[in-house]
């Protein structure tokens, strides 16, 4: 006697719940970093930290730490670290300022994409072909596109009007779009200085005011980077790759194949990323443009979890952080008060889950900072250059307990070890 078990089909999996749920804490994150910048703009009275201008800058410096941060994960995703983010967005740059000054902006996006590329491939022959270490490959693939950069403007851009050993300007930009009408309304109304609606609105006027189309075309990759790592049949077998390749090779995945499409993906994502540094965030190409936002980038998908949105989330606030610095001293002062008292509910929230040791050196740092902005009416010019380095190392020492990169992760493999 055999009986049937009927499966309730209309309820949700344990994997949707999950990913409902993550998305639920993404929201509510952000709705109390709002509230939290709304009381600190009207307790300290700084208005730069939510106005308009300082947001559009933030996602114009957010930007190309995301496609870093994009790159790296299609890379670590398929068990590939490729800490070579940072050379490959500097042949992005030198490719983006060649190619758009001989043939226009929309091929130096191409040409930046290409070079990248073209990094991407170098990194995927050393350690997938010949087994070199990960982070040993990475560091060569910065140095060299260090030196090939400044080699090749030395050696092209001299000759060009505009052009020098060292940068090349002049050169034809991406066009921006604005949106009318709701444009100017947002705008004035994050000028009422009015509690989170006005900064809701500034950052609303950020994204309808002068946005340019690249920017548009990176919020485009991120939804496909979800989608087709996360919703393909082609984007399971990039991650079973970085999961078990050896279980990957034995169900009969080209595991050498996805893995040299990861990197090459990669390696293209990080060059059009040095291509919105040379067209979109700067007029022009100078030597070692990136500025370490590779290194950002990578920690930005670390601290996303190795997530598109968890990404995206952490490149906004690297850009966040790097665009309050440029705006005045007094702004990053401000900051000072809202870290301090996320870092004491921080404190409380450990101390609440039994995590005394944490929560007793979070408490600490929280109070440092309070005491940091009590005591002081401005952060040194000297220091506020430093913040989004400051900023990349404090949260992923906050977040490191809850990180889960893919398990074969930086591993060497050798096909045929399946069997």
């Amino acid at each position: 006697m055999s009986t049937t078990t009927e499966v309730d089909r209309s309820a949700p999996s344990d994997r949707a719940r999950k990913i409902g749920g993550m998305y639920r804490t993404y929201w509510l994150v952000l709705l109390v970093a709002f509230v939290g910048l709304s009381l600190v703009r009207i307790a300290t009275g700084a208005d730069d930290i939510t106005a308009a201008n300082t947001l559009r800058a933030a996602i114009l410096s957010a930007c190309p730490i995301l496609l870093a941060g994009m790159g790296g994960l299609w890379s670590e995703r398929a068990g590939i670290v490729n800490i070579g983010l940072e050379g490959q967005m500097l042949l992005g740059t030198w490719g983006a300022a060649y190619f758009t000054y001989n043939y226009g902006p929309w091929v130096g996006l191409l040409g930046a994409a290409a070079l990248g590329a073209l990094g991407g491939l170098l990194h995927g022959l050393a350690t997938i072909t010949f087994g070199v270490d990960h982070i040993v490959s990475g560091v060569a693939i910065n140095i060299i596109g260090l030196g090939a950069t400044t080699f090749l403007a030395e050696a092209i851009f001299t000759d060009y009007q505009y052009g020098g050993p060292r940068q090349l300007t002049g050169l034809d930009s991406l066009p921006f779009v604005t949106v009318p009408g709701i444009s100017d309304g947002l705008n004035s109304l994050n000028d009422k200085g009015w509690f989170v609606v006005s900064d809701l609105a500034g950052f609303l006027a950020a994204l309808t005011t002068k946005i340019s189309v690249v920017t548009i075309l990176i919020a485009v990759i991120v939804v496909l980077t979800a989608w087709i790592l996360w919703r393909t049949s082609f984007g399971l077998r990039l991650r079973s790759c970085g999961e078990n390749p050896a279980a990957a090779e034995s169900l009969g995945v080209n595991v050498y194949l996805y893995k040299y499409v990861a990197v090459l993906v990669s390696g293209g994502l990080a060059g059009l990323g040095g291509a919105f540094l040379a067209l979109v965030a700067a007029s022009g190409f100078t030597t070692n443009q990136s500025g370490g936002r590779g290194y950002i980038g990578l920690a930005a998908m670390i601290f996303g979890n190795w997530n598109p949105f968890g990404t995206l989330g952490a490149s906004l606030l690297f850009g966040y952080t790097d665009a309050l610095r440029l705006r005045s001293p007094s702004a990053v002062h401000a900051l000072l008060l809202l870290v301090a008292v996320a870092l004491l509910a921080f404190a409380a929230w450990r101390a609440y889950r039994g995590a005394r040791t944490s929560a007793i050196v979070l408490g600490l740092l929280g109070a440092g900072f309070l005491a940091w902005f009590l005591l002081t009416d401005t952060v040194p010019r000297e220091f506020t250059g430093m913040t989004p380095y400051v900023v990349t190392l404090l949260v992923l020492a906050l977040a490191s307990q809850r990180l889960r990169p893919p398990a074969a992760d930086g591993q060497v493999y050798r096909k045929g070890s399946a069997g």
